[in-house]
């Protein structure tokens, strides 16, 4: 896995909890706004596009300090499957502002249809992306995602999407 997106990830969410929830209970829980979100985009091997995949994501209502707890899935169009969970933080929990960014990091399983052979099954999901809220509870984001298997495995190639997220609010 490029580590960077982890690297960046635990900073961002562990020096917001620590500046904004540490003086009271560094770890509290939050509301958060519960989402779903479906992202369409291009997916990367090696350098070369490879195809396209579609990816859905639930945010559930809920913070653990800075991070919001979500699962996702994606299909492309080889027939890959990958299914995941982890957290995210994003700028919309400390900056009143209908542009945000957002980080990602979720682990999970990968089914190989006829696409590349990524080394092993279990692959981190890294997600940096930026986006723009609607009033009507809606946003729209251009997000970059790297997906590799954390060197679990002597082969560790990872695949990237560059892609294009509608989500909306649950209300």
């Amino acid at each position: 896995m490029d580590s960077r997106f982890a690297v960046f990830f635990f900073i961002m969410g562990g020096l917001d909890t620590y500046l904004n929830d540490c003086p009271t209970d560094c770890i509290q829980t939050a509301p958060a706004e519960e989402r779903i979100a479906i992202q369409f985009g291009d997916t990367y091997f090696q350098e070369e596009i490879i195809g396209d995949e579609i990816y859905g994501i639930y945010d559930f209502p809920k913070y653990y300090g800075a991070f919001q707890p979500t699962v996702g899935a994606s299909l492309s169009d080889q027939d890959d499957f990958w299914l995941g969970a982890g957290g995210k933080w994003t700028t919309r929990r400390i900056a009143d502002s209908p542009v945000y960014v957002e980080l990602s990091l979720m682990p999970g399983v990968y089914f190989q249809g006829d696409g590349p052979d990524v080394g092993f099954p279990l692959q981190f999901r890294g997600t940096l992306g930026a986006g723009i809220d609607f009033p009507n509870g809606s946003s729209l984001s251009v997000l970059f995602d790297h997906r590799s298997n954390a060197n679990a495995s002597e082969w560790n190639p990872g695949i990237e999407t560059v892609g294009i997220r509608f989500s909306q609010t649950l209300d």
